[in-house]
């Protein structure tokens, strides 16, 4: 339903009346989605007008909106040039990349000894779910999938745990909406997820470990090559 009809229906309910924060909590929802969904990417203008338009109300809640989101860091505001999606710092994605560099190796190694069928079953899920997600969002969350999976195999509560702390959804989405222009990253992804999940049915700890290594280090020369700035 557009966010027109939703707004009519709330005001038929109100007795004709539609009050001011309700306006602004449908603009923020929606204009949130937008950003942590990949559908406005990181360091893209946040337009008032355009999206007044778009939601079918007026400026006022969407620049209520917009200052939630800059409180909340989904967004920017840049002085003479208006609001902006916040893109998320690389310095912070490297930090966690690296973390993830010393940790999975492990998580693999153990997951290739620890691995019962039924974690094998649910890592080929991820999988072919990654396979056929139709869009960047489903293929993000199966490529999460995979990977909290496979620290689950490994029959270790804290490994999950660190892992559930380095790779945050929201977040995630945001990084593969600003790498974006990498139109084989799904395909290359499920790939090397292949590889890994053969080398832990095979119980060849050091082989998903390698694989496990490789599959973060291209991430992390990625994102290693982006200006610091962006």
């Amino acid at each position: 339903m557009q966010y027109s009809a939703r707004m009519e229906a709330l005001a038929s309910a109100v007795s004709g009346h539609i009050r001011a924060d309700s306006v602004v909590d449908l603009a923020y929802e929606r204009i949130r989605s937008m950003v942590i969904e990949g559908e406005i990417l990181p360091g893209s203008r946040l337009g008032q007008v355009e999206l007044a338009d778009q939601l079918g109300v007026s400026r006022t809640p969407v620049r209520e909106a917009l200052r939630r989101l800059t409180g909340e860091g989904l967004a920017e505001f840049v002085p003479n040039r208006g609001f902006r999606a916040a893109s998320p710092s690389i310095d912070d994605v490297l930090r966690r990349l690296e973390v993830r560099s010393l940790v999975e190796p492990g998580i693999a190694r153990l997951a290739a000894a620890r691995r019962t069928d039924a974690d094998l079953e649910r890592l080929q899920e991820t999988i072919e779910r990654e396979a056929a997600a139709a869009t960047r969002i489903a293929a993000h969350d199966a490529s999460r999938d995979f990977h909290i999976t496979l620290a689950r195999a490994a029959g270790n509560r804290e490994l999950v745990t660190v892992l559930e702390a380095m790779w945050i959804v929201e977040i995630g989405r945001r990084l593969l909406a600003a790498r974006a222009t990498s139109a084989d990253w799904n395909e290359s992804d499920v790939a090397e997820h292949r590889a890994i999940a053969a080398a832990v049915a095979e119980r060849d700890g050091e082989r998903a470990a390698r694989l496990m290594a490789e599959h973060i280090g291209e991430a992390l020369q990625h994102w290693e090559d982006r200006p610091h700035d962006a």
